[in-house]
């Protein structure tokens, strides 16, 4: 489908040069191609107007005795030729500019996994050290009764839970601190194992979307798609997904995306709805 490939295509330019370079130059060689598949049509049609004859083609061999119209059915079976050649050249070429796309998405969501691992794992280990340093503090002597109240002081506050860390991120996109939920986002998103992934996938996809980062909030909200299809912030997540296409520019996919998200809910929640129709005004759908 377009969209995967689109999809996997924004990996291209972060990953190590040698997939991409020669992506590129697989991508420059089917676009030539191209042009000569066009450039091929184009003597066709002209020959079809003249009808088949007066078409001086001096590499080919002369027309036979049927005349000038046999000498142009003949030309116009080489040129057809030509055409199925250089279209299964660029269908193959395209096979391997999908197979690199695949591979290289591959990687950076291993690295972006691994990325959001190191963070809260980093994130626990500070705090961590936080509290064995207060642990291993010298012991003072026993307060009188006058000093008891620093001795009942409440402890250190605990790392907060999913649940309060999306709420913080919410929050934090509420007043525009895309920095501050994107944090909160990853920090749920990194402990794999907690629950509410999908929402915090939407806020991440939110967050980026917020700081215009259109191609990694693509990314985020197709892995909120993908993790639920049937659930209630599924719309939420083709939505997005389907704004995140049309911020850099891929106006068709954001289409397609919101064909979809009108097929499989037709019916969507809140202002879904309402939201759908101006991104497809926005993205100049039919």
């Amino acid at each position: 489908m377009m969209r995967h490939a689109l999809l996997a295509s924004v990996f291209l330019a972060s990953l190590a040069s040698g997939p991409s370079a020669r992506a590129q130059v697989e991508s420059r060689e089917g676009i030539t191609l191209q042009n000569q598949i066009l450039q091929l049509r184009q003597e066709m049609e002209q020959l079809r107007a003249r009808g088949g004859g007066g078409y001086a083609a001096p590499a080919l061999p002369p027309p036979s005795r049927g005349g000038a119209a046999g000498g142009g059915s003949e030309l116009v079976g080489q040129l057809l030729d030509r055409v199925s050649a250089l279209e299964d050249e660029t269908k193959r070429l395209r096979g391997r500019v999908d197979q690199l796309e695949f591979q290289n998405r591959n990687l950076q969501q291993q690295m972006e996994k691994l990325q959001g691992d190191t963070d809260y794992r980093l994130q626990q280990v500070e705090q961590g050290g936080g509290a064995a340093r207060r642990s291993q503090a010298p012991a003072t002597p026993a307060p009188g009764p006058a000093a008891a109240t620093p001795a009942s002081a409440p402890a250190a506050a605990a790392p907060r839970t999913p649940e309060r860390a999306l709420s913080d991120g919410q929050a934090a996109l509420a007043r525009r601190d895309y920095t501050a939920a994107e944090a909160a986002a990853r920090e749920v998103v990194g402990a794999r194992s907690a629950p509410r992934q999908q929402d915090a996938q939407i806020l991440l996809g939110d967050a980026l979307l917020g700081r215009r980062d259109y191609q990694n909030a693509a990314l985020a909200y197709d892995d909120a798609y993908r993790r639920n299809r049937k659930s209630g912030r599924a719309p939420e997540a083709l939505l997005g997904l389907a704004n995140a296409f049309n911020g850099f520019g891929a106006k068709r996919e954001a289409c397609q995306t919101l064909d979809q998200l009108n097929s499989e809910f037709p019916k969507p929640p809140g202002s879904i709805a309402s939201q759908a129709a101006q991104a497809r005004q926005r993205a100049g759908c039919r």
